[in-house]
This record gives structure tokens, C-alpha cells and sequence, in this order.
């Protein structure tokens, strides 16, 4: 069994990936959002250009390390999610983008479906002093950020959503890549910030998913997200989408409390049984890999390794203990 960590494209060096190696990472995933377009001198992946050279240097840096790149992560692209002119022509993008990682060896692609992005309120203080991300919706309605304008409906929503699959899905089959989608954060499925939400609950996964093969068409199962809605019923949505085969990796990490209010808070603190999580995704089919996602965060300057370092271990000592 698998874990996995995050690093962006444009902070992919040695001695990161040297450190991760040493506590244990197995697998990387590589996010793209930030700065992919200045990297090598490229232009910009939304304008179709081929990124294999470019993505086949991380696979090859990773490798260089003992570990696999596993995954890409992209946001989908505001000309999508909002159904602006140029719509089709990023869609014809995105296909590029997945021919790109499917010529350099990589095997999946991570993605979302919010153009406006996680919404958070004031943090939380926990133990040490370090800072948990927190959602309270009381304060989230006192102090709305702007809404979109025009607002967008879910009908809309809904219809793009089922463009853009049509349009991706196909190439992604041909380019032997796995999409895999993340959940809205907080998934409430209202219009936030005057854009509907339509990636939050287990019917609206249940729809997406009817729209494309589990061979091609997954998720991320985040399951501090999945909590914040659901609970203690996040075991039965963890026990569906593993056997059904949706999951391509977890994000394994745990909440304190669910909506109207929740923090991210260290594993071993949330209300999360860990040890019964890891257990039903076995029971059901799953094969990893397991990625930390977020630790809070510590007041000290050096102490975000530290962060890393504990939950990496944190989940080893439980892949041990359950994959015994």
C-alpha cells in the first residue's frame, strides 16, 4: 500500500523529494495550477501546448528518487466552468493536456469543478498553537465575500459539467490517463459565491459518474470533505465509491465536526476513526494511494516539514498495522 505527497511544478526539486523519500513517500503528485505556463519557458497549458518534455522531466526527477509520479493536479479552467466564448477551444486544451501526460508516462489527472475555489473562515487555534482551517457557516453569512456576477445556476453547472466530460473523457480513454475529480470544499451545494455547487454530494457524485467509465472517470476521495457533509456516514460513502471503483486516492485526513461548522485538525484528534476509514477502503477494493492532503498550520518558521512528517508517519504506522 501506497502513500502519496503533493508538491507544486514550479517547487519540484531534489531536496524535497529527497526528504520525502526518507519518511516514506511512495508516490508523488505533482500540482500544476501555479505557474505551469512559465516552467521551461513554455506557453501556457489552456493554449493547447505540448507539455511532454516538460512532464516528462518530473516523472524523471521523481524516479531519480525511488518514487512514482503518480498524478497531475489542474483546476478546470474558468472558460469552462463558466461557459464563457471560448469555451469549446479550452476544452480542446484540456485534450491536449491529457495527450501531453498520457505521452510522458503519467497515469492519472487530478481536477475540480469550482471556479470559485475552497471558502474558509477564521481559523481555529489547536494544540501548539497552530492554526486549523475552519469553516464556520454563521461567519461565512456574515461576511460574504462578492458574489459572481451574473450568478450561475445549477442547471448550468450541470450542462457544462456534461460538455466538458463529453469533450475530455474520450481523449483521456485513448491517452491511457485516469481523470480524477475533487470535491467542492465546503461541500454545500448552494451557489457560495453566486456559482452553484455541484461536486458535494453523494447524488451529485452519483450522476457524474454515470456520465463516464471508472476506468477513465474517478475521484479523489477527500475525506475531511466527505466528513464535513456527511459524518459518521462517511464509512458507507467510502464502502460505495471503493467498490464501485471510483476512488484513484484518498486524501486522508481528519475533520473536528461537520456543517454548519468544522476545523481540519491533526489525525489523530478529529472525529474520524482512522483505523475504521483505512479498514473499510481495504475491505472494499481500494488500492491507494493515501495522501495527507493539509496539516495545520505551526506558528514556528521551520516546522512545516515537521507537519509532514508526522501525518506521512502517522498513516504508515496505520497502512502497517491494517495491510498487516
Amino acid at each position: 500500500m501506497y502513500i502519496q505527497h503533493q508538491i507544486p511544478l514550479t517547487a519540484l526539486d531534489d531536496e524535497m523529494l529527497s526528504f520525502l523519500r526518507a519518511i516514506s513517500v511512495d508516490m508523488i503528485h505533482v500540482d500544476l495550477r501555479k505557474g505551469a505556463g512559465a516552467v521551461g519557458g513554455a506557453g501556457d497549458l489552456q493554449d493547447g501546448v505540448d507539455y511532454t518534455e516538460t512532464f516528462e522531466k518530473a516523472r524523471e526527477q521523481v524516479e531519480g528518487h525511488g518514487m512514482t509520479l503518480n498524478n497531475l493536479f489542474m483546476s478546470c479552467w474558468d472558460a469552462i466552468t463558466l461557459g464563457r466564448s471560448d469555451m469549446d477551444a479550452k476544452i480542446d486544451a484540456w485534450g491536449r493536456m491529457l495527450e501531453s501526460i498520457g505521452r510522458a508516462g503519467i497515469g492519472h489527472l487530478g481536477w475540480n469543478f469550482k471556479p470559485r475555489g475552497n471558502f474558509r473562515t477564521t481559523s481555529d487555534k489547536g494544540r501548539g498553537g497552530v492554526s486549523y482551517s475552519t469553516f464556520d457557516t454563521a461567519e461565512f453569512e456574515r461576511e460574504r465575500p462578492p458574489a459572481h456576477d451574473p450568478p450561475v445556476s445549477e442547471d448550468a453547472m450541470w450542462e457544462r459539467m456534461t460538455t466538458f466530460l463529453e469533450g475530455v473523457l474520450p481523449v483521456a480513454e485513448k491517452a491511457g490517463v485516469r481523470m480524477a475529480l475533487h470535491p467542492d470544499d465546503p461541500p454545500i451545494p448552494e451557489p457560495l459565491g453566486g456559482v452553484a455547487q455541484i461536486c458535494s454530494t453523494m447524488p451529485q457524485f452519483r450522476r457524474i459518474f454515470d456520465m463516464g467509465p471508472a476506468e477513465t472517470h474517478g475521484m479523489v476521495f477527500c475525506q475531511g470533505c466527505m466528513t464535513e457533509l456527511l459524518g459518521e456516514g462517511v464509512y458507507g460513502a467510502i464502502e460505495e465509491m471503493s467498490a464501485a471503483d471510483r476512488i484513484a486516492w484518498v486524501h486522508f485526513r481528519n475533520v473536528r465536526g461537520q456543517l454548519p461548522r468544522f476545523a481540519e485538525v491533526f489525525m489523530d484528534e478529529g472525529d474520524i476513526d482512522m483505523k475504521r476509514a483505512m479498514m473499510t477502503y481495504r475491505d472494499n477494493g481500494f488500492a491507494g494511494p493515501y495522501m495527507m492532503d493539509h496539516t495545520p498550520r505551526f506558528p514556528q518558521s521551520k516546522a512545516g516539514l515537521a507537519g509532514i512528517a508526522y501525518a506521512v508517519g502517522y498513516i504508515r504506522a496505520l497502512i502497517q498495522d491494517v495491510y498487516a
